[in-house]
């Protein structure tokens, strides 16, 4: 089973990232789980066909010890299944342990070993890597990281303290980083940028996703441009980005 975790600064397009690669994904062949790791609970939308899931969390207060894998596991487009962790009310509690509470679930209710995905894919904020957020190397449930950034500032900020959070859980024998995606946001001289932060933070672009209006014309639809867009060149990009990702994950499988 594969195990990867993709974070990024809020608002950069992780999610639409994460959600359009496992369609890539189940589009070869692969049993995708994709677990959105963000209080928002917004992840999978879009692999729900514009549907928002109940999260672990809401469950948790609702059901109790009731709770059963059918009520926190969601099958969408392309039989990718869902899960989205959740959060406390705003202003109340801990966003983190949204993320502690929905990996401890899952476990006890042996979700990996009930599905058995060939992939699991943790969509993570990574505006701070600390508490719940970090669970997901720190804990050793994800053996590869990458980090979603444009060429802005404040994300290749954000990539750079990913990246060393990273580092410090690497040493343990957790996850490694294992490249950047770059979601393009046509600022000027954007590659030449990120190549030079790449090369500092001491990673590789793996992937160049374009600034595209198909996105956000999927999006309107309510779905990932393999469910709504018939013809798009954006297809082609997330399958590029799934192939490299497979290639990686074989090449590091112990």
């Amino acid at each position: 089973m594969r195990k990867i975790a993709i974070y990024g600064k809020g608002g950069i397009g992780k999610s639409t990232t994460t959600s359009n690669l496992s369609e890539a994904l189940a589009e070869k062949g692969y049993k995708v789980m994709q677990v959105g790791c963000d209080p928002k609970a917004d992840s999978t939308k879009t692999v729900m066909g514009g549907r928002r899931i109940p999260t672990v969390l809401e469950q948790l207060r609702n059901k109790g010890e009731d709770l059963s894998l059918s009520d926190i596991v969601f099958e969408g487009y392309n039989g990718v299944l869902c899960v989205e962790s959740g959060g406390p009310t705003p202003g109340i509690g801990c966003a983190g342990r949204g993320i502690i509470s929905a990996f401890e679930k899952l476990e006890e209710l042996k979700a990996f070993e009930t599905y058995k995905p060939d992939i699991v894919i943790y969509d993570v904020l990574g505006d701070v890597v600390c508490g719940g957020f970090a669970m997901p190397i720190r804990e050793g449930y994800a053996r590869e990281v990458f980090i979603v950034s444009s060429g802005e500032m404040m994300s290749l900020y954000a990539a750079d303290n990913i990246a060393q959070a990273i580092r410090n859980f690497g040493n343990r024998g957790y996850a490694k980083l294992s490249g950047l995606i770059l979601n393009a946001k046509n600022i000027e001289n954007e590659q030449q940028i990120v190549d030079k932060a790449v090369n500092e933070i001491g990673t590789t672009v793996i992937q160049y996703v374009p600034r595209s209006s198909d996105i956000q014309a999927a999006e309107a639809k309510g779905g990932t441009v393999f469910e709504k867009l018939e013809n798009s060149d954006m297809k082609d990009v997330y399958r590029s980005l799934a192939e490299k990702i497979i290639n990686l994950s074989e090449n590091t499988e112990e």
